[in-house]
């Protein structure tokens, strides 16, 4: 009962990680990431790293994808928990003109799920 408790709550989690990138809307994205949270780029020759408020003002700054309409692929490949505390979701988006591949690692806080490490790569579209 308790499994699939967490998988609601890390569904909700992600459809607000979703929403949030969609529409660059950072107050949706802080009720998803941890206030530790690390931000990797892994893609080659573009490796960045960025904490929490670095990464918030970078999607203030990005106009969203959903004022130009762009289409919205996203899944959620596997959710993985290792007891009741944390967890590592793969999951894949289209934004930007790019094909995302996330790696999340997940804590259970006091405020529910967040997401404590985004560490993903891209590959340019080619459509």
């Amino acid at each position: 009962m308790m499994e699939q408790t967490n998988h609601v709550e890390i569904q909700e989690l992600m459809t607000r990680y979703f929403d949030g990138l969609y529409h660059s809307d950072s107050q949706i994205l802080r009720t998803v990431f941890h206030d530790d949270l690390t931000y990797v780029n892994g893609t080659a020759d573009t490796y960045e790293y960025m904490d929490l408020e670095a990464y918030m003002a970078r999607i203030d700054a990005r106009k969203p994808p959903a004022s130009r309409g762009d289409d919205r692929d996203e899944v959620i490949e596997r959710i993985t928990l290792k007891g009741d505390r944390i967890g590592l979701i793969e999951a894949r988006m289209t934004m930007l003109g790019r094909n995302y591949q996330d790696l999340l690692t997940l804590i259970h806080t006091d405020d529910g799920w967040r997401i404590l490490t985004k560490v993903f790569s891209f590959v340019e579209r080619k459509d």
